[in-house]
């Protein structure tokens, strides 16, 4: 197939290149409208996991969610064919073969098929044993113990190159970092063909201290949030998407979802509170689990959102759809899960669209038709960079740091390799239809682009359009540029300070922004959150985030 010039997938577990399919997507008067026939549950059931991100789908977050990085900057040189490329990365081998440990989780596959496993990394050692001086063994691991059991094999010096993300916790990247347990690969990055698969923005915006400790996933390059519809109502309640400004425009429709429909919550928010989501055309923020720091982009300063008159109106505004009956008590608990939650009629959801990915949002959303209306807009900055990356450990020697280098060197340039460690085998783990395109069996072995590599060098699956690279490439280069992009906060210095205002957060903040409170008592619920706050330490953190970003600054 062409291998075109940059692009990627998007940053949430179950995406387009797991084999979902889609028939059409037409855009429409600024949305996309989408069409396709109901996901099995079993299937929706494998995908609906937590996120990203990315993020993003109204999961627990996510992803939902690190993003990337300066717009302008978006672009690298196609390779033109797959044998080009892997002639690029490497001579043939020669000398000692080096093996490396390579830990991932399964999402598309609840119980991986050791076999299947097995097979697939003999394929790809057999087909990369005349390009590079690597074999690899793979360990898929199911996405429910991945933690439990990356950290044991961590202990134990049982991993070369980990999959990871930002939002993994004990094992994400601020963890690892902290922990000095990722290889510092700064210096053995340049002139490799893994560093120039990428653009330099990429390692810029997923750097630590300047340093080079992970390697991004090759996805999209842009953070911003849209707000999706279930096509049948939409269309029956005449809904005008331009009129929509601001959240409360969405208040009739709501109403009429609830009274005239039956819908029992026609608000849909998936657990995750949602100030810093709608609010990305005024602030940056750094986190994507609360709202607790963020840079106003008007004055490109550190403030506490908490603080300000946009804060107060928007968790008056849920808790008065609490009270309404639009939201689900239940978005303020943290006990029901995703599929649930998300299984239930709805009229109203958040969502983030990139191209050739919708059919996810239908499949995690038990719906056969959406559509989707941009509600803000698209920044390129720092915080989903690191969504879904690669780590090599600090336990590997240097032979082994290279040669995991030069395996992501052929994963991130090769068909054959990106193929084969994302689908599997042809004929037993996927087909390719009439257009050449990959059918998935989910059955045995099954991964999604957002986890295992660029898409660049990746056979599209039966559903994506010809262009999808193009489109993720006009999608990436039209992103706003964030003022903060490139800077990442270290919380180390305040870090038992941070904890604590989390803990805060959790008890407040989420609550509010689910909408758990009786309206007339937010501002004085908002009150006692930042008395809260400045009790935990909260102070400490600010003056170290506003210090940290101003240094940054500086350094430009």
């Amino acid at each position: 197939m062409a291998v075109y010039n940059y692009i990627n997938s998007f940053g949430i577990p179950g995406d387009a290149n797991s084999g979902v399919t889609f028939e059409n997507i037409n855009k429409k008067g600024g949305f996309y409208q989408m069409k396709k026939k109901l996901l099995s549950a079993l299937l929706v059931a494998a995908m609906a996991v937590s996120t990203l991100a990315g993020c993003g789908s109204s999961t627990t977050e996510t992803p939902a969610t690190d993003t990337t990085t300066e717009a302008a900057d978006t672009t690298t040189e196609a390779a033109d064919t797959t044998d080009a490329a892997a002639a690029d990365t490497t001579e043939a081998a020669s000398g000692d073969v080096v093996n490396i440990n390579i830990y991932r989780a399964s999402y598309n596959v609840a119980q991986p098929d050791s076999a299947e496993v097995k097979a697939v990394q003999d394929a790809i050692n057999e087909y990369i044993a005349d390009k590079i001086n690597v074999q690899v063994t793979i360990n898929d691991i199911p996405s429910g113990e991945y933690a439990d059991k990356a950290n044991l094999a961590l202990a134990n010096n049982e991993i070369n190159l980990l999959w990871t993300a930002s939002w993994m916790g004990t094992i994400g990247t601020n963890d690892l970092y902290k922990a000095n347990a990722a290889y510092d690969i700064t210096d053995l990055l340049p002139g490799t063909t893994l560093y120039s698969a990428m653009p330099e923005s990429i390692w810029t915006a997923s750097r630590y201290d300047g340093k080079d400790l992970f390697v991004p996933v090759y996805k999209e390059a842009y953070e911003g949030y849209d707000l999706k519809f279930p096509e049948g109502y939409a269309t029956e309640f005449g809904l005008d998407t331009a009129s929509i400004k601001e959240l409360k425009d969405l208040e009739p429709y709501l109403e009429w979802c609830k009274t005239e429909k039956g819908l029992k919550y026609p608000y849909l928010a998936g657990k995750t509170p949602m100030f810093f989501r709608y609010y990305i055309d005024k602030y940056d923020f750094f986190d994507g689990a609360n709202s607790l720091f963020a840079v106003d982009r008007a004055t490109d300063t550190v403030v506490n959102p908490t603080l300000t008159q946009d804060y107060i109106d928007f968790c008056t505004l849920m808790c008065e759809w609490g009270e309404k009956g639009y939201i689900s008590e239940d978005e303020v608990t943290k006990t029901t899960s995703d599929s649930e939650a998300q299984s239930q009629n709805w009229g109203v959801n958040w969502w983030t669209c990139v191209p050739g990915d919708e059919s996810n949002s239908e499949s995690r959303d038990m719906q056969e038709e959406v559509f989707v209306e941009g509600f803000t807009g698209k920044y390129a900055h720092s915080t989903t960079t690191l969504g879904s990356c690669f780590a090599i450990t600090a336990n590997s020697s240097e032979e082994q740091a290279k040669a995991c280098i030069d395996f992501l060197g052929l994963l991130y340039t090769d068909t054959t390799v990106a193929d084969l460690y994302t689908y599997g085998i042809e004929g037993e783990d996927y087909t390719l239809d009439a257009d050449g395109k990959v059918v998935a069996n989910n059955e045995k072995y099954s991964h999604s682009a957002w986890e295992s590599t660029s898409v660049v060098p990746l056979t599209l699956c039966a559903g994506e359009p010809d262009d999808k690279v193009q489109i993720y490439q006009d999608m990436n280069g039209q992103a706003k540029a964030s003022c903060a992009a490139g800077f990442r906060f270290n919380v180390a210095p305040v870090e038992a300070q941070y904890a604590a205002c989390t803990n805060v957060f959790d008890q407040y903040g989420f609550v509010l922004e689910l909408g758990g409170y009786a309206a007339s008592d937010v501002e004085s619920i908002i009150t006692e959150y930042n008395a809260a706050l400045d009790d935990a330490g909260y102070q400490d953190v600010l003056a170290e985030f506003s210090k940290q970003y101003e240094d940054w600054k500086a350094s430009k």
